[in-house]
């Protein structure tokens, strides 16, 4: 399939989800504050291995993108939270969420005290990715740009190209992220994100540059900042920024400068 036609179709379903969710930006940020109405009835109760937003934030987003109606649902066991099938491409999504805070503290078994972990540095650049949540497989470069660097084989489970034997049938596989930043002390909503990660058939353009280690062999991060543009279409944007809350705190500002420019060229 040629790479500009892939890329113009990430383009289009990008800019759609985009209208969409700036659209209902209003209720998406208040959907997201409903839990503080009955915060005493639940805090506490969800376990410290599952974050207190990211299941009420997926229920949030999700209904809103289901009730849009975009495609046909595709029931496929490998593949993102949503996963539709439209005319002309398979597409999935994903939701994400990070928690940050500007007053950590720092752990105490021995009392009891949970140690809140500052993990803006998780949205700022690259996320988290599954390998049934893309198609880009590719080599990883460990200690990049280091004198002991070395590459490791990254398959991702997803192809590329749906159908790719039958020319009548095949559709490319295109793949999105919504990410939201929250505060976990004032449980504010900071930024959303909408990112494009590249369909693997351009790994021919990208290269290596969306794909970076995470923190265990196992992991990987889609590195979003280091492929900002879809290459072929003029330097169109493959990160689009829905809501980047005003007066954020400096500390905050210095770790997502770039989204704050993006944000501020949207206007």
């Amino acid at each position: 399939m040629d790479l500009k036609k892939i890329e113009e179709l990430e383009l289009k379903y990008l800019n759609k989800y985009f209208s969409f969710l700036k659209f209902s930006l209003e209720e998406i940020l208040v959907g997201l504050k409903t839990r503080d109405k009955i915060i005493d009835d639940w805090i506490g109760l969800y376990g410290t291995n599952i974050s207190d937003y990211s299941t009420g934030a997926e229920r949030v987003i999700y209904s809103l993108l289901n009730g849009k109606g975009i495609g046909t649902p595709n029931s496929a066991p490998v593949g993102s939270d949503l996963f539709f099938e439209v005319d002309d491409a398979f597409i999935h999504i994903d939701l994400k969420t990070v928690g940050a805070t500007l007053s950590p503290i720092k752990q105490d078994k021995a009392n009891n005290i949970v140690g809140k972990s500052n993990n803006i540095g998780d949205f700022a650049d690259k996320i988290f990715i599954g390998t049934n949540q893309n198609s880009y497989s590719s080599k990883i470069l460990i200690y990049e740009g280091k004198p002991k660097q070395f590459s490791r084989n990254y398959k991702a489970h997803l192809p590329p190209i749906y159908n790719r034997k039958d020319k009548n049938k095949a559709k490319p596989c295109l793949t999105y992220f919504i990410t939201i930043l929250y505060d976990k002390d004032t449980r504010e909503t900071l930024v959303i994100n909408l990112l494009c990660m590249p369909n693997g058939e351009l790994n021919k353009i990208y290269e290596h540059k969306p794909i970076s280690a995470g923190k265990n062999p196992d992991k990987t991060r889609f590195n979003f900042k280091r492929t900002p543009d879809f290459e072929l279409l003029n330097k169109e944007k493959r990160v689009k920024i829905v809501f980047f809350k005003e007066n954020m705190d400096k500390k905050y500002l210095k770790r997502l400068k770039f989204q704050d420019n993006l944000f501020k060229s949207q206007k």
